[in-house]
């Protein structure tokens, strides 16, 4: 199983290198972690990271087009939107408003 292989564990590894304030995409960290297809497993990645019993910045993490597509898995839908708020970025109808100025890149910052 890919949770019991490390991956979750790497994914968790590189959202936590993303800065306050900025956004990274599921696809662009599992280019980083050279599985470039493998998206939605980041997602499902994010989806159990409470059970690490540490904090991982999930909300941090968007679709290619800074649409917040894994906000009701947050509890309710306004969780993600006030965390990214409070870190000051500003979020339109579910989607991060300057997402090219705020997006992280872990290929180009790691």
């Amino acid at each position: 199983m890919i949770k019991d292989s490390g991956f979750f564990k790497q994914v968790y590894e590189v959202t936590k290198k993303i800065p306050y304030g900025r956004v990274s995409t599921y696809g662009a960290i599992a280019k980083y972690l050279g599985t470039a297809k493998s998206a939605r497993i980041v997602g499902w990645a994010l989806n159990d990271c409470y059970s690490t019993g540490e904090f991982i910045p999930a909300h941090r993490v968007v679709n290619r087009k800074g649409y917040l597509t894994g906000k009701h898995y947050f509890g309710t839908s306004n969780i993600m939107i006030q965390l990214l708020e409070n870190e000051g970025i500003r979020v339109e109808n579910d989607r991060i408003m300057e997402f090219n100025r705020l997006f992280w890149d872990p290929g180009k910052a790691l």
